[in-house]
């Protein structure tokens, strides 16, 4: 029991893989550290008695480093093991057990686990393998290579330069450089991993209007929709005189399949407040809110826990750090309305009111808050000022593209393998994203599409996955960026349900202030649902074009001028489906839906 007692356990944030949620990762003195995916009680048993109590590696749960080493500089202590293959049975087994006697006869079985991998974060590159501590990986591994992978990688710790891959690893966290590493209730720990650095030097060293350049040079843009320069937002909102103003951090994440807000605010809650903090220091702000959904509890405690540590510790409230400027920073709780995602909106819901949208102008940064200036930015746009600010703004802008730089975070679900968190530079393929990173089709059915942006989104189809993410690129296919929500959908699913889908959460969640959404959203949902039953007539998909335009041009806010995306994209590239259910009318309606019960492959049933 004593031997327990001197093993720190401590829950920290999102490590961003939601396919092996959850983890367990197990840091050893003198051994790598081992992330454990998919840990049941079975599993979390197993790590406790054999891992950190023999030193033993669990079989079919390790995720393998991402930090892939190019040489080998001491002994190797274990190998980890994973078929990447998707078109052949699965040879795992085979090859460990290969390794495994290749070593017996060489006398090293007993100092080199070999085990199988969860993930190594590889995909159809053959058999795959890692060597720790190193990190070295070799692919499309052979029978015929494993003798010279003992002999001389593992006794002589010679790399094979054949097998090496050696492939740069397509994220580049800067956002979620500190999730799932930092304990996100330790102040403590945040300053060892350089958080209050850019703040720090900003209130030290630099003035306000230095902080903004910084944040223009960076080409920061809104990462929460569409796309706002954030430096000319914090210029705008710090021209105008007033007695207060205002930052705010939209938390108010609300997208189907979105979690990336979430896991920002649970795993580096200081990152978003230091970039708050550094938002209120350039537009001359008294106060900040963090807007949050108050179904996001864990969000909640662990941004109320950095409020209050950083208050403490003298870098909230009055006369901050000696520098004469006060700042201070509280949590609004949102009730999951959609709409106040939505700037205006969500200003009124902090100020007591019905959280509903406003006509503008005047924009908050001249009129928001109380009606004074205000700064509103999302979560992911707030947690990469720190770091833009303490490694100056051209480092940001080396990443991405000429009109869209820095990195993106998105969340990918769906028919995806390894639905997980990723962050990339902007100009990344939708492609490299789906296969190179999360490993592809799940079940092997082939890919349709994918939709981005959430239900204010399009769908993407499968011959356009090469397009480079950009916020230019992805307007020209009648999608956005969004807030970073990534659906893979595969060739079973019915673009007419996914449009109706999307449309319906719209109609549910419009606060019914104007016409063109209130109504406009709830006759086209009759017509596609009307479509999906085989009831529909030739002029409908006509009538839903019209009333998409009307909803975009006379709706009062992002709500019900996106809304219709979701239905116009899907007609844009997936016309022949909705014809289909026209033309074929109620009996091939019957009998799609109950090949969908059924499991069946819809397009043997077409």
């Amino acid at each position: 029991m004593a031997a327990k007692c001197q093993i720190p356990i401590r829950r920290v944030g999102s490590y961003g893989y939601a396919f092996a949620d959850p983890l367990v990762e197990v840091k050893t003195a003198g051994a790598p550290t081992i992330l454990y995916g998919l840990v049941d009680e079975e599993a979390a048993a197993a790590i406790v008695y054999q891992h950190v109590g023999q030193g033993k590696l669990l079989d079919g749960h390790i995720i393998g480093s991402r930090q892939r080493g190019k040489t080998i500089d001491g002994p190797v202590t274990a190998i980890l093991v994973r078929d990447s293959s998707r078109d052949e049975g699965d040879k795992t087994e085979f090859f460990k057990e290969s390794i495994h006697a290749e070593l017996t006869e060489h006398g090293l079985a007993d100092t080199v686990q070999v085990v199988s991998a969860l993930d190594l974060g590889i995909y159809d590159e053959g058999l795959t393998v890692q060597l720790l501590p190193s990190g070295v990986t070799y692919t499309n591994v052979l029978s015929r290579d494993i003798t010279r992978l003992v002999t001389e990688s593992v006794q002589k710790q010679e790399v094979l330069d054949h097998l090496l891959y050696s492939s740069p690893d397509l994220q580049e966290r800067i956002v979620l450089r500190n999730c799932g590493i930092i304990d996100p209730e330790s102040l403590d720990d945040a300053l060892r991993h350089d958080s209050y650095k850019g703040f720090v030097r900003a209130l030290t060293e630099q003035s306000p209007e230095q902080v903004i350049d910084t944040v223009k040079t960076s080409g920061l843009r809104g990462r929460g929709g569409a796309g706002f320069p954030t430096g000319v937002k914090w210029e705008l909102t710090r021209k105008p005189e007033a007695d207060r103003k205002f930052v705010i951090c939209n938390a108010d994440e609300g997208d189907p399949g979105a979690f990336m807000d979430r896991s920002v605010l649970e795993g580096d809650p200081h990152a978003v407040l230091e970039g708050l903090m550094l938002a209120a220091f350039a537009i001359g702000a008294c106060k900040g809110y963090f807007y949050i959904r108050a179904e996001y509890p864990l969000a909640v405690k662990r941004i109320q826990k950095a409020i209050d540590q950083t208050r403490e510790r003298g870098l909230l409230g009055e006369n901050i750090l000696g520098s004469g400027w006060s700042f201070d920073a509280a949590i609004r709780l949102g009730a999951g309305a959609f709409v106040c995602g939505e700037e205006t909106a969500l200003i009124a819901s902090i100020e007591g009111r019905r959280g509903s949208p406003e006509p503008r102008p005047p924009y908050p940064s001249v009129q928001g808050l109380w009606g004074k200036p205000t700064s509103i930015n999302n979560v992911e746009t707030l947690a990469a000022v720190p770091w833009i600010v303490a490694k100056g703004g051209e480092a940001y802008a080396r990443f991405g593209t000429e009109k869209s730089k820095g990195t993106k975070v998105f969340a990918v679900t769906g028919k995806v393998l390894n639905a997980q968190l990723v962050e990339v530079p902007m100009g990344t393929s939708v492609r490299d994203i789906i296969f190179g990173i999360c490993g592809g089709a799940q079940d092997a059915v082939p890919i349709k599409g994918v939709q981005t942006g959430g239900p204010s989104g399009g769908i993407i189809p499968e011959p356009y996955l090469d397009t480079p993410i950009t916020y230019e690129n992805l307007s020209e296919l009648g999608s956005i960026m969004g807030s970073g929500g990534m659906l893979v959908m595969n060739e079973n699913d019915c673009m007419v349900d996914v449009a109706a889908f999307y449309l319906k959460f719209c109609v549910d969640e419009s606060c019914g202030k104007c016409a063109p959404c209130r109504a406009g959203g709830y006759q086209m949902l009759q017509l596609l649902q009307k479509i999906a039953k085989g009831r529909g007539e030739p002029g409908d998909l006509d009538l839903i074009r019209r009333i998409c335009k009307a909803m975009q041009c006379a709706s009062l806010c992002g709500l019900g001028q996106t809304a219709p995306n979701p239905v116009l994209s899907s007609l844009r590239f997936f016309e022949d489906e909705f014809l289909a259910y026209i033309e074929g009318g109620t009996s091939y309606a019957r009998k799609l839906k109950k090949a969908r019960a059924e499991g069946r492959n819809l397009k043997d049933v077409v």
